[in-house]
């Protein structure tokens, strides 16, 4: 019967705290509907960037964007795009599955992989288990570094780690860690000839959205792999002595920093944090010239109308004066002084 091996030290201790902490503060945080769709879709393109890239991916960030929203950088497919695009079909696999199903099944472990090679591996290996034995090699001296277990074993090993996954409730191990643990037998296990470190990624992904971890759906793990990928690998190597300590460490320490990021960028944003009770808990719509306002504002602390011109080019001045007449009937902001001279400040 499957048992993961590890210990709870200072370390993962701490950074399970940071990552509650930091999780209390971006679930409540008041942010307008346009923000939330822009850290929404930041976080996105870092996750299928970053996520690609880890792999050997060439296409640079704004390249990879390019793909994700519009999937017509190049007219003729390179494996570089095509990866961008499957790992898109990935999240949205993600997006449609994480409240529906409840557990991690083969069949969907299986479609994932169908998605991450699309037009990569020929079909009548897409979404089915290696039938041949694999090593992992180090890319620089050659050494191998890994003997991932053979085909014969992989049904068996699949089955035995998802009956312990989906049997082991939050309420006895931390979903974070649930997490870690999958992403890290995933690879070990290596079900397949090519694209196991995305399809493991994906899944401890789908595991912390459905346990309740989706975290509106901000983060992005990939970024912190992809900073220092020597690391990520090292971290993995280290759990095949038996051992998972070091690598949900590093998971945890992961995943505490991106929720770091994000909780810092989000309280820049809403500086007034008692904004979600003065308008009721209500959700507030403003057009992007709005959001633009709030945000300067936010930035340089106040707006005058000398900097309409520079904000908004192509907009009359009555246009931007309507926008905040309706941002201080929202008692978003107020207007101190009567003069071409006044300031706009948050309210």
């Amino acid at each position: 019967m499957y048992q993961p091996q590890f210990g709870l030290n200072n370390s993962l201790l701490i950074n399970i705290g940071k990552i509650e902490a930091a999780r209390e503060i971006i679930m409540n945080a008041p942010l307008l509907p346009l923000w939330e769709k822009r850290f929404r879709e930041d976080a996105l393109v870092r996750t299928i960037h970053h996520g690609t890239h880890l792999e050997g991916n060439q296409l640079d960030f704004q390249e990879a964007k390019e793909v994700i929203f519009s999937q017509n950088l190049h007219s003729v497919r390179t494996r570089d795009v095509q990866e961008v695009i499957n790992y898109r079909s990935v999240m949205d696999y993600i997006e449609q599955t994480w409240q529906k199903e409840s557990q991690i099944s083969e069949r969907m472990i299986k479609e994932l992989h169908k998605l991450v090679v699309e037009r990569i591996l020929p079909p009548n290996i897409s979404g089915l288990y290696r039938t041949k034995n694999v090593v992992i090699k180090d890319s620089q001296t050659g050494e191998v570094t890994f003997r991932p277990p053979e085909p014969e074993q992989l049904q068996y090993l699949l089955a035995e780690f998802l009956h312990w996954l989906n049997k082991t409730d939050k309420n006895v191990m931390h979903p974070v860690l649930k997490a870690g643990i999958a992403h890290y037998e995933l690879v070990r296990i290596h079900p397949f000839i090519d694209g196991n470190g995305r399809v493991a990624r994906a899944v401890a992904t789908l595991l912390l959205y459905s346990e309740g971890y989706d975290i509106r759906r901000f983060f992005s793990l990939e970024e912190y792999y992809d900073k220092d990928p020597l690391s990520y690998y090292q971290h993995l190597q280290k759990a095949g002595a038996g051992d998972l300590t070091p690598w949900l460490d590093y998971f945890c320490r992961g995943l505490a920093v991106e929720l770091e990021k994000i909780k810092e960028k989000i309280q820049k944003l809403s500086s007034d944090i008692h904004l979600k009770q003065k308008l009721g808990g209500k959700q507030v719509f403003l057009n992007e010239r709005q959001t633009k306002i709030i945000e300067y504002i936010q930035e340089v602390g106040f707006m005058q109308n000398q900097s309409f011109v520079s904000l908004f080019p192509d907009y009359s001045e009555d246009t931007i004066l309507r926008d905040l007449k309706d941002l201080i009937d929202k008692d978003l902001i107020r207007k101190i002084g009567k003069t071409k001279g006044a300031r706009y400040v948050l309210s």
